[in-house]
């Protein structure tokens, strides 16, 4: 008996002793833990949704809203449901988005580039920019963009910008492109364009590899992207008109309008992310050893070719991982544009249809679900062209 004690004890010391037990061991424990947690709070949840008799399940997208929603990319009428209100809710968010992410990395990259130039006055112009920015809550920028665009003058004393558009307080009214038959040949000219540009870079840069003769390919890309879709609109007879905007006696009639509350949205989220994304990229080219561009130099290289061809693609490799973070925080920052009234997901889903149907749980968890698809996609597209601009060793 006291050989099977020993033998027993010796067995179960060896056992915790062996890490790969030991950590199996405690991530069991962990995920039943966490299960455990998880179980109590569903069934906590359900038990207090049933006292106060509030059905739950996600039948309420496909009841009547009774709401109105302006200034969407799709038609929005109070008879239609819940779930068009997500779906307005949802491009809204997507636009003002993708747009933020276009300006702040333009924006960005410039500052980025100007924070480090000899200027000293321009230098240091560019600094006081960012930190200010960067230093004050977006939630104040907003509102400041905000109080901008009402300040502006009402509609009958709209500022006429000479090409059929006016900016007021009421936002920006643009003529609205009318699309006619035989249009469909223009994007079709874009897209084959764009392809075009693709194989001329990667032309140009074989040919510079083996012969180390730079060829213009943005020049002649802008020149392909450019002219071919406008030779297209030509030879197809012109297909598309515009709807100008007038000046009647309650407001605009016809064009789009671009509402103040998107504008402002979009210039605060641009420009504080921007200054966020200038010091990643300033980071980026110090980042980079300054043999490189005395190498350069020696070689008669120009200085903005140096900049472009040499430092810039080199200090990508550092910018983008930092980049790929701040495309998500301004993703994730559009919700703030219920604040100023401005139609995006959460001032949809889990503002009005939460308030009027009482569903919090389903409204948060599909909020909750559609901000974390579209944080996973940004990262898995910038994570795919991180690695295809990594470093390969050999």
């Amino acid at each position: 008996m006291a050989v099977d004690l020993a033998e027993r004890a010796k067995l179960g010391s060896s056992l915790w002793t062996d890490t790969r037990f030991r950590g199996l061991l405690l991530q069991a424990l962990t995920i039943g833990l966490a299960g455990t947690f998880l179980a109590f709070i569903v069934s906590n949840t359900a038990h207090n949704l049933e006292e106060r008799g509030i059905a739950s399940g996600f039948g309420f997208l496909w009841v009547q809203a009774g709401y109105q929603l302006e200034n969407t990319l799709i038609t929005f009428e109070p008879t239609d449901t819940h779930f068009r209100a997500f779906i307005a809710g949802l491009l809204n968010t997507l636009l003002v988005s993708a747009v933020g992410i276009v300006l702040a990395t333009i924006v960005g990259f410039i500052l980025g580039v100007l924070r480090l130039t000899p200027n000293w006055l321009l230098s240091k112009a560019v600094y006081c920019y960012i930190e200010v920015v960067r230093n004050i809550p977006l939630l104040l920028q907003i509102y400041f963009w905000y109080a901008v665009m009402i300040s502006l003058p009402q509609v009958r004393n709209a500022i006429d910008l000479g090409i059929g558009a006016y900016i007021s307080n009421r936002g920006l009214q643009a003529p609205a492109p009318i699309l006619e038959s035989g249009f469909s040949i223009v994007p079709i000219a874009l897209l084959l364009a764009v392809v075009g540009a693709m194989a001329v870079s990667r032309w140009a840069h074989r040919r510079q590899e083996a012969t180390g003769q730079v060829f213009p390919a943005f020049w002649v890309n802008l020149a392909l992207i450019v002219l071919l879709p406008v030779i297209a609109y030509f030879a197809a007879g012109r297909p598309m008109s515009f709807d100008v905007p007038a000046l009647g006696n309650f407001g605009f009639r016809g064009g789009f309008t671009i509402t103040p509350e998107f504008v402002a949205l979009l210039l605060a989220l641009s420009l504080y992310t921007a200054a966020f994304i200038a010091e990643i990229v300033r980071a980026g080219i110090l980042a980079i050893s300054h043999g490189q561009t005395e190498a350069a130099f020696a070689l008669g290289i120009k200085p903005r070719w140096t900049m472009r061809l040499i430092i810039i693609p080199q200090a990508l490799r550092v910018i983008v991982p930092p980049l790929t973070s701040q495309y998500l925080n301004l993703t994730k920052n559009s919700s703030l544009g219920v604040a100023i009234g401005y139609a995006e997901l959460v001032a949809t889903l889990s503002g009005i249809t939460l308030n009027q149907t009482g569903q919090a749980v389903e409204c948060i968890a599909i909020t909750m679900a559609v901000y974390l698809t579209i944080s996973l996609t940004i990262s898995l597209v910038m994570n795919l062209y991180n690695r295809r601009i990594a470093l390969v060793e050999r």
